[in-house]
């Protein structure tokens, strides 16, 4: 369900919140490699998380990425959002339009309803992980865990 870009920058923030120790910066070449991700693509992708200030960057020869808040205070959500917007949260499963325009209209996808749970479920879940709790996880599994 999640856009590989979304999928991308995650595993690039749980990454960063276990690798990079602050005042030390990991460079996009090493991140790129170690996570098999192409590296045009995730500079993209790291330059629209800095923008938003979840990640910050330095330039030089200790340059690189770290991260730009704390990472109990990074969620799920907040990584989608900025990479894909609320489309996710907010299209009908089968349609191609906002729910909200839809229940205007009186008109919903046939699967609306059964959807509906699951979709609040997932936002709840999005919101209430932190890359904080991911990273603490893979760190401990980190023999098991594929970023």
């Amino acid at each position: 369900m999640l856009s590989n870009t979304s999928k991308y920058a995650i595993r690039a923030v749980i990454y960063l919140a276990i690798y990079a120790v602050e005042k030390k910066r990991i460079g996009i070449k090493k991140i790129a490699d170690d996570l098999n991700i192409p590296s045009p693509f995730l500079g993209k992708i790291l330059q629209v998380l800095v923008r938003r200030k979840l990640l910050s960057s330095t330039k030089g020869p200790n340059g690189g990425f770290g991260l730009g808040k704390k990472p109990e205070k990074i969620t799920l959500y907040d990584i989608i959002i900025e990479m894909d917007g609320d489309d996710l949260f907010n299209t009908c499963l089968l349609g191609t339009r906002n729910c909200d325009d839809k229940k205007k209209e009186g008109e919903y996808c046939a699967l609306h309803n059964d959807f509906e749970d699951v979709r609040n479920k997932m936002v709840e879940l999005y919101k209430n992980k932190t890359i904080g709790e991911l990273a603490a996880n893979a760190e401990i599994n980190i023999d098991k865990i594929v970023l």
